[in-house]
């Protein structure tokens, strides 16, 4: 049984197999219309969550299985003080698969330690995200034509985007990537990403404060929101988080097949005027992720068509 809690649990043939199987869902839905018949999915909503729950419920359903499970830890016995360890020891007598969002970083993988089903890490923190990072791989995959070869800016809250932390994790396994990462000075990368994963690597990457300089080098910009849930004080987030407004001045200083990613919700960090330049790309990148989702539950039941 194979839990999947960071993107490094899947290899890069696990990665191809996944993203390949999810282009064959988007090119024909109807094949894989009952191969989860009679299977059903938990979703273990300790933290809100728009996209990544109902993607995962519509994944579910694609499939023809069902769904159960909460949205808010209030509606949980956890608001009682169950721990993670004894609800996922429950949940794997009412389910085939589960997927777990929690506010503490570890948590799903302490789910996995304690589960009899596959355990999907759907947001820890601002740890890991590893489905948004498959949504993203074919996101690029299928709008750039490759996953090599890049030079990716990343933007905004790269302190805590969980988001960010999964996406770096997964690319530098590819050839010829480099990263712009793009923050003020109080949310930049972690020094143990760098240390443990980018200088380990000797991936090549630069930080910078100001995003109109970088922007005609990039061919992916990956925005992000300064998230206010993550933030101890708000006088700290009100004073960040309008540091980076993409808008259509500065798109025009990017390249022509530059895209714009986001894994949203959007706040105020891209203009509602770029939503109509083409290379926005990030509800495209929403729709995207109810495939590879349903190719990821297929894979971790070990189900074919």
């Amino acid at each position: 049984m194979k839990h999947v809690i960071s993107p490094l649990d899947l290899t890069v043939q696990e990665l191809e197999y996944i993203l390949t199987l999810a282009e064959d869902m988007i090119a024909a839905p109807d094949k894989y219309k009952d191969v989860c018949h009679g299977k059903k999915l938990a979703t273990l909503f300790y933290e809100p969550s728009t996209r990544t729950r109902l993607s995962f419920e519509a994944a579910m359903m694609n499939l023809g299985g069902n769904v159960l499970g909460f949205s808010s830890a209030d509606s949980s016995s956890a608001s009682k003080g169950e721990s993670v360890a004894d609800t996922i020891r429950v949940i794997s007598s009412y389910a085939d698969i589960c997927a777990m969002r929690h506010p503490k970083e570890g948590a799903p993988l302490v789910a996995s330690q304690y589960s009899s089903i596959p355990v999907i890490n759907a947001g820890d923190g601002g740890h890991n995200h590893p489905t948004q990072t498959l949504t993203d791989l074919l996101t690029i995959k299928k709008l750039k034509g490759r996953l090599n070869h890049l030079t990716i800016g990343v933007c905004g809250d790269l302190k805590f985007g969980r988001t960010v932390h999964s996406l770096i994790r997964a690319m530098i396994r590819y050839e010829n990537i480099r990263f712009v990462m793009i923050s003020p000075e109080e949310l930049r990368i972690p020094d143990y990403l760098k240390k443990e994963v980018l200088d380990a690597q000797n991936i090549p990457y630069s930080e910078v404060s100001v995003l109109e300089p970088v922007m005609p080098e990039l061919d992916l910009l990956y925005m992000t929101r300064v998230q206010r849930e993550r933030f101890f004080n708000e006088e700290d987030y009100i004073r960040l988080k309008d540091s980076f407004i993409l808008d259509n001045k500065k798109m025009k200083l990017a390249k022509e097949d530059m895209l714009v990613l986001h894994p949203l919700p959007r706040v105020n960090e891209i203009s509602t005027e770029v939503d109509d330049d083409p290379r926005a790309v990030y509800f495209e990148q929403a729709k995207y992720g109810v495939y590879v989702r349903m190719a990821l539950i297929m894979t971790l039941l070990g189900l074919e068509v």
